[in-house]
């Protein structure tokens, strides 16, 4: 085996030292590429792809995250937050770390009262639940898609037997926004909800919300305070302006394009709370509503004293019989009396009305479209718009907004030439910076097919002007013709080994030509060229 090598080597050697300057330096630029091509190639084939572990976290987690990955040996890339780890080993870390309690997010949560803690005071239990509630409310809230991080304070009123109705539990929201903008209303009022549902007794006008640029996002005011009915009545009439002219701008955007127009509306909304009651009578409505008959009899007697006997004292007029009949006698009556008494009641009808508030007194809109513009360049001018385009806009913003005549509602329609000049010279600016952005990409990802196409152009113009040199492997053809015959068919004398001399012309025949051929090809074709480039040229002179 190390035989074979060192004739290999020593045969490398021989053919290195046969080679020119310019083959030497052809073979050696060839040599190094190919080296360089393979180590790169071990290189990528070698390199991990590594995936997001965990993104957007303190530097405290990721502290912890570290130290976790340094402990399990596991690389990894930190940067701006993000944690990287090979691909293959992501999801199985991250349930590692899950099982450790990594990351755990900011603050404390309840986790505070899975270690056991006896012969704690009353005092203390209260604040690590407060404790744990402020953590667990700051994790939720930095879930929010536009918050970066979040910390919460509350403030409980301690217990006592006689309690205050002037104290009350107050809590504050600091919150981190991601790029530095501003959160929406929307975000701002479930943080609201989110806090208040979250504390026993406290209202959502009781939270404040700050960011991290001190702005004050929402207002402790409450419903029935007049601050909180201004607050509540001015944001109902900007969200119903805005919602009209949004209306109005949306659909003269799909006729004339968009930022043509501009809508705005102003509402005058009637914020008083009706209660109207009426009643009405009906006289011929009449009803019986009581009925009452009273039914009396009265009965008289009358009684007569004892009469004289019958005969001529009774048919004799004197004193004594007179004074007898006149105290005798009494009259019988009898007496009947009906009373009735009928109590009618008249048809009434009873109504009552109440008009909520909210109800829209005024409107008035007002509205300027672009100007239609037409030419180009110097030549380019306004072109008016006719009076019949004109009134179709008039009825179709007046549909929109919903104007109403007959109750005073105004409306304006303006057509104006709108200043786009800034604008024009910013597209024009973006146009240009993409421009660069694209030309400078594309010339940054051609550099190295570049570089490696002027280093192929220069190998080959390099084997361009590289002079043929033909390395002797085989005898010229020459040698193998007799020095004395030359005839050709071996009897001659054959040169000893290194022997040199002229080759003698001399007449080959076919067997040795092909024997030839089969032996050495290159060498024939070679020798063929030079005899026929001789024979050319040794014509040319005789001629």
């Amino acid at each position: 085996m190390n035989q074979n090598l060192s004739k290999l080597f020593g045969q490398l050697r021989a053919i290195w030292s046969q080679l020119g300057a310019a083959q030497r330096m052809t073979v050696a630029a060839a040599t190094f590429v190919l080296v360089a091509g393979l180590a790169a190639l071990s290189l990528w084939s070698s390199r991990a792809d590594y995936g997001l572990l965990y993104g957007g976290i303190s530097d405290a987690e990721a502290a912890k995250v570290i130290a976790a990955l340094d402990d399990a040996k596991v690389p990894y890339k930190a940067s701006g937050g993000s944690i990287l780890v090979p691909q293959d080993k992501v999801y199985t870390m991250r349930m590692q770390l899950a099982a450790k309690g990594i990351p755990q997010g900011e603050g404390v949560g309840f986790e505070i009262f899975d270690k056991p803690n006896f012969g704690i005071s009353d005092f203390v239990q209260r604040a690590n639940y407060t404790r744990a509630v402020q953590g667990e409310l700051s994790r939720t809230i930095s879930q929010i898609d536009e918050v970066a991080a979040a910390r919460v304070m509350i403030v409980l009123p301690e217990n006592r037997l006689l309690l205050d109705k002037d104290k009350y539990p107050t809590a504050s929201v600091f919150v981190r926004v991601r790029g530095n903008t501003q959160l929406s209303p929307q975000s701002v009022n479930s943080i609201r909800f989110l806090v208040a549902n979250s504390v026993e007794g406290l209202k959502p006008n009781h939270v404040s919300i700050i960011d991290n640029l001190g702005n004050s996002l929402s207002e402790n005011s409450d419903d029935d305070s007049m601050t909180g009915l201004t607050s509540s009545q001015l944001a109902a009439r900007r969200n119903l302006e805005q919602y009209l002219g949004k209306k109005a701008q949306d659909m003269l955007e799909k006729v004339l394009g968009p930022g043509q127009a501009i809508v705005r509306v102003s509402a005058e909304i009637n914020y008083d709370t009706l209660t109207s009651t009426q009643e009405k009578f009906d006289p011929d409505g009449q009803v019986i509503r009581t009925q009452t008959k009273n039914d009396e009899n009265n009965d008289t007697s009358t009684t007569t004293a004892p009469s004289s006997p019958v005969g001529i004292s009774a048919n004799t007029s004197t004193a004594t019989n007179s004074a007898g009949l006149a105290s005798g006698p009494v009259n019988n009556m009898l007496n009947h009396k009906v009373t009735s008494t009928v109590e009618y009641e008249i048809g009434k009808t009873t109504s009552s009305t109440e008009q909520a508030a909210g109800g829209i007194k005024h409107l008035t809109a007002s509205v300027t479209v672009a100007a239609q513009m037409g030419g180009t360049g110097a030549d380019r001018k306004v072109v008016p718009r006719t009076p019949e385009e004109l009134d179709k806009l008039r009825r179709i913003i007046a549909g929109a907004v919903g104007v109403d005549t007959s109750r005073g509602d105004t409306m304006t329609l303006e057509e104006l030439p709108f200043n786009d000049q800034f604008a024009t010279d910013v597209t024009r600016e973006l146009d240009v910076q993409q421009k660069h952005d694209f030309w400078w990409e594309l010339a940054r990802n051609a550099v190295y097919p570049a570089i490696g196409l002027i280093a192929l152009f220069v190998l080959f113009r390099l084997f361009k002007q590289t002079p043929v040199q033909e390395i002797p492997i085989g005898v010229p053809v020459g040698r193998l013709m007799p020095r004395y015959n030359g005839n050709g068919n071996g009897n001659g004398h054959s040169p000893r080994y290194g022997e040199a001399f002229e080759p003698q012309p001399g007449i080959v025949t076919v067997e040795v030509l092909n024997k030839l051929i089969k032996e050495n090809p290159t060498n024939m074709t070679q020798a063929i060229r030079e005899w026929m480039s001789k024979g050319q040229s040794r014509s040319s002179e005789q001629n």
